[in-house]
């Protein structure tokens, strides 16, 4: 199989990684894109790798975090670095659900109606804003982020595959912004927050030297296909074993038992976290997840999961305090150790 990495040429050759071969074109494919983008959000590159899983493992990103901190960037150059279709929409108060979905049009010559898809129907769909729409609008996000489907006219269409929802807001400025509901935080695999960049980077930020790239300028790395193709041979050649599935669905329970927390993280939180674990796993190199894996990545998918008591909030408890909590109080399984069997 020609590696991705290797440029858009080779990545047109590409064969489908169907075995474990496949695990260093995997690495080499995270690897360039964590590079890349990079180039563009200096100093972030746990945050850049997070995204990075969040994408392979087939989920949706929501990006939080106060402005200028490069909310927008970083979504703008993981989609430039796929060859993949992607539309940004700006949300507004004003902004209505067709906008998104799409509409069916009556073409009076034919008689019949045509449907007009909208920027929902895209690889990467880049939601910028997205508390500044109303709920209404917020709403018409929630099937195709969990089905990849639209329903338009009681006519479900399918969005193109693979597909992936980054979505930004700012948690300061909340006038004139509809919070997202539980159920649509819940449909977001990770929530990140880039906070400011070290002094080293923000200097070289601020200098524009020339190692500083442009992000519709970012060469393409790998193709919607190749996404498609690794985020298939991690669900299905990636192991995640009973065990280390078992703690990751004891930390999302532990969450709904806590004193301090109103609502906690659903099966589709422990869901999220398994998946999350193997993508970390095959970047690293394995084909099969650890506990370190899960307990790495349980603060990005589990805190926007959850909802707090008005005592917890007043007592300035944080949802990422409850993780820290739970994943201190809830014991990982220990390896088992392989023994010979004595000589008589």
């Amino acid at each position: 199989m020609d590696s991705p990495a290797a440029g858009s040429g080779a990545a047109e050759h590409a064969s489908p990684p169907d075995d474990v071969s496949a695990l260093p074109l995997f690495q080499e494919c995270f690897r360039t894109l964590a590079d890349s983008i990079e180039r563009v959000l200096k100093g972030k590159r746990s945050a850049v790798e997070l995204a990075l899983t969040a994408l392979f493992a087939e989920g949706h990103l929501l990006l939080e975090d106060v402005p200028g901190t490069g909310k927008t960037t970083l979504a703008r150059a993981l989609a430039a670095s796929l060859g993949a279709d992607c539309r940004r929409v700006q949300f507004t108060p004003d902004l209505l659900p067709s906008d998104i979905t799409g509409v069916s049009v009556f073409r009076q010559n034919s008689g019949t109606f045509e449907f007009l898809p909208g920027p929902v129907f895209a690889h990467i769909v880049v939601a910028d804003e997205i508390n500044r729409a109303s709920p209404k609008t917020q709403s018409a996000l929630l099937e195709v982020m969990e089905e990849r489907r639209v329903t338009v006219d009681g006519v479900a269409q399918p969005v193109p595959h693979p597909f992936m929802v980054i979505a930004t807001q700012n948690p300061v400025d909340m006038a004139g912004t509809y919070p997202l509901p539980e159920a649509q935080l819940d449909r977001f695999l990770m929530r990140l927050s880039l906070g400011y960049p070290d002094h080293a980077s923000e200097v070289t930020v601020a200098g524009g030297g020339p190692d500083i790239a442009v992000a519709e300028q970012l060469p393409v790395i790998a193709t919607a296909r190749h996404i498609d193709e690794f985020a298939r041979f991690v669900r299905t050649r990636v192991h995640a074993a009973e065990p280390v599935v078992d703690y990751a669905v004891r930390i999302a329970a532990a969450t709904r038992t806590s004193p301090l927390v109103r609502l906690g993280a659903g099966p589709r939180g422990s869901v999220a976290l398994v998946r999350a674990a193997r993508v970390r796993a095959a970047a690293a190199g394995r084909t099969y997840a650890v506990p370190d894996d899960v307990k790495a990545l349980a603060p990005a998918v589990l805190t926007h999961r959850l909802l707090l008591t008005p005592d917890a909030e007043l007592a300035e408890t944080t949802a990422s305090d409850i993780v820290a909590s739970v994943l201190a109080d809830v014991p990982a399984p220990r390896p088992v150790r392989q023994t010979t069997p004595a000589r008589v």
